[in-house]
């Protein structure tokens, strides 16, 4: 139920309202995995490579007005979340991870 109440939200609003947050997160969390290699933060590695993955494809399926844009948009907001949570934690020493979880929180509002 919860999935066909956010696809009829998402039906409503312009899916190209996603597309752009969505692109600009995958360069911000490719950004901030190359920083994070050099200085071992795995979660935060981890996070920002599924969050990449998942914005790309959510900006490719919202482009092309897919039927499953919807329940692909609440994952990516989901996972979006998750990312600038992590992210948050290293956001006093480098600056790579505080550009992304805002990248990542303003993506998380558009898709949800």
């Amino acid at each position: 139920m919860k999935i066909l109440s956010h696809q009829k939200k998402l039906n409503k609003m312009d899916k190209s309202k996603c597309i752009d947050p969505c692109l600009a997160c995958v360069i911000t969390c490719e950004k901030c995995v190359t920083d994070c290699i050099q200085h071992g933060h795995q979660q935060c590695i981890q996070l920002c490579r599924d969050c990449a993955d998942i914005c790309a494809l959510c900006a490719r399926l919202c482009a092309r007005n897919s039927a499953y844009a919807a329940e692909l948009c609440a994952l990516c907001a989901k996972i979006c979340k998750a990312c600038a949570e992590e992210c948050s934690k290293h956001t006093d020493h480098h600056e790579s991870c505080k550009a992304c979880a805002e990248a990542c929180n303003t993506c998380a509002a558009a898709c949800a």
